[in-house]
């Protein structure tokens, strides 16, 4: 594949890396091209793997982590991720409209739309946000646990926009592409 940085072949990999791509295989059936990408530095994969984990263990439904996902990808311009977020956002019952709303911050559910519209504000400002966005995701119901939560979620995910930005990663799901709707957010 003709990337910036190389996308490992799963047959040839060797050593941790090679360990780490068969427990991707295992759990997703498949080993995406990100996963691939980051097979380049074992630490730094199973840095991704753990956080994912991480992200996983806490307060947040599968659902949520994906709208999170959807906004923080949209905010950095990432199609893969956000390729990748559309389809795993399907499988936990987001619909096209709710999809392409959440990656803009907005939602039907007010408590949702402040957190998508917090992880959007962390993202674009680099966790410089202003006392007013703090409160208003607070009155929204989030408490000091969950902001970090949030800021946790915008890590790992800033983590992989970027390393899909610097290798140019093939995407390996049905292409979606940032700044592009088919529906109106409202």
């Amino acid at each position: 594949m003709n990337t910036r940085i190389e996308t490992l072949n799963p047959e040839t990999t060797t050593g941790k890396s090679k360990e780490l791509f068969n427990a991707v295989q295992s759990k997703l059936g498949f080993i995406p091209n990100l996963v691939k990408v980051f097979g380049n530095s074992p630490t730094t994969l199973q840095s991704y793997l753990q956080l994912g984990e991480l992200t996983a263990s806490g307060n947040f439904s599968n659902k949520f982590r994906e709208q999170l996902a959807l906004v923080i990808a949209e905010e950095n311009s990432c199609n893969y991720c956000l390729s990748a977020h559309t389809a795993i956002g399907k499988m936990n019952g987001l619909s096209e409209e709710q999809t392409e709303n959440n990656r803009q911050g907005f939602a039907t559910d007010a408590k949702v739309q402040a957190g998508l519209q917090f992880a959007k504000a962390v993202t674009k400002n680099r966790g410089q946000v202003s006392s007013e966005a703090l409160q208003s995701v607070k009155e929204a119901g989030y408490n000091d646990g969950d902001i970090l939560e949030i800021v946790l979620n915008v890590v790992s995910n800033t983590l992989t926009n970027y390393v899909n930005h610097l290798a140019d990663t093939e995407v390996d799901f049905p292409s979606v592409k940032a700044g592009q709707f088919t529906v109106t957010a409202n």
